[in-house]
């Protein structure tokens, strides 16, 4: 496994690669970590500046789980620039009343940003529980709805 970073609007970002793909994503500068040229570092730093809404990269995860990677499986389907509540998500994977395990899961989630849990929110519409931070969590939603509208809209960024 090998970190590289990117410099992002939410500070430096980490990311590890092993021999299959994108294995972890890390908010803030990894030991060893190297400033990231590679097809991984152009998504995030595509996704970052508005030109890219789904990421193709191929995913390493190897921990969690049956619920957690139901969970994670769940994020990637949301839209980029909507959100869902965590009892959505929690009833979209067959576990009603289960919206606080959906957060666990989140936290535990190890692709943050690729894998979207920024786009899980409170049912009450509320910024609630990010690992990066609730500071980082209000950047990548107003990043994505900015970006959104533009593309809806046809305006050009």
């Amino acid at each position: 496994m090998r970190w590289s970073y990117i410099d992002s609007p939410i500070g430096e970002l980490s990311y590890a690669l092993d021999d299959t793909g994108v294995c972890s994503v890390h908010f803030g500068l990894k030991k060893d970590a190297t400033l990231g040229d590679d097809e991984a570092a152009r998504q995030l730093r595509a996704y970052f500046d508005g030109s890219l809404t789904d990421f193709d990269l191929p995913l390493s995860v190897r921990r969690g789980s049956e619920f957690e990677r139901a969970v994670w499986r769940q994020m990637q389907i949301i839209p980029y620039g909507e959100t869902k509540s965590y009892g959505y998500v929690a009833a979209a994977v067959g576990e009603p009343g289960g919206a606080q395990a959906v957060g666990t899961a989140c936290n535990r989630n190890p692709l943050p940003v690729i894998v979207p849990c920024h786009r899980i929110i409170g049912s009450d519409g509320k910024l609630v529980g990010f690992g990066g931070g609730l500071e980082r969590k209000r950047i990548l939603l107003e990043l994505e709805a900015n970006v959104k509208m533009q593309l809806d809209w046809g305006i050009a960024s």
